[in-house]
């Protein structure tokens, strides 16, 4: 095993912390410079860490790097999966894309449009809600906003089907289930229905951007 809290990039290597040879001590300031190099890195020399933001990055460090004694302080449950709320263009992806190298020994999750999983949907049919409800670990970007499904005449509420059987997942495995969304519980709640409000409240760490976040990419 190397050393975690040393990370190279593009040939130049970032510190994260301190390691004892048998724990790691992070250090989030560290981490902030790190994740500003990599976002270059992913996409491109106009990314950087937004002030307004640490917050928002600090719980989701803690997450990442099981910080129980700071998880608890945030009212963040290690065990649980997470919800990044925000405005439109305020950043949910480029940080859950980001986020997971501060942990590059942790096995990963694929960050998926919930739009394309309906798209392929109404290709495919049914095998998609096995794939994407049945295993593997995924954080389903932009929730809310994809099309009702259709396959063969018959409508599905694809992202519905596969919360509920993420929640099954959730009970039962170690598998990762993430997901960002523009939209609040109550919007989340007329899209999918009560009984899947209630399976994400128990499968979700809720960490949300102020909504007065602006648009990055204007």
């Amino acid at each position: 095993m190397g050393n975690p809290s040393k990370i190279i990039e593009d040939g130049v290597e970032y510190s994260i912390g301190r390691f004892n040879g048998t724990e790691m001590f992070y250090d989030f300031d560290k981490i902030l410079i790190y994740l500003d190099a990599k976002g270059k890195l992913l996409f491109g020399v106009d990314f950087k860490i937004h002030n307004g933001d640490e917050e928002v990055i600090l719980k989701l460090c803690n997450y990442m790097v099981k910080d129980f004694e700071s998880c608890k302080k945030h009212d963040i449950d290690p065990n649980k999966n997470i919800l990044l709320t925000g405005p439109v263009g305020c950043g949910k992806t480029s940080l859950m894309k980001l986020i997971q190298f501060i942990v590059p020994l942790q096995r990963p999750y694929e960050l998926i449009p919930c739009r394309n999983i309906v798209f392929a949907f109404n290709h495919i049919g049914y095998k998609i809600i096995e794939d994407y409800g049945e295993g593997g670990n995924f954080c389903y970007d932009d929730l809310g906003i994809e099309p009702i499904g259709r396959h063969y005449g018959q409508d599905c509420n694809v992202m519905g089907e596969i919360m509920v059987s993420r929640y099954e997942l959730f009970l039962s495995t170690k598998c990762k289930t993430h997901a960002t969304t523009n939209l609040n519980a109550e919007e989340l709640e007329k899209l999918y229905g009560s009984r899947v409000r209630s399976r994400m409240r128990k499968m979700f760490n809720l960490i949300a951007f102020d909504i007065n976040t602006k648009d990055k990419r204007k």
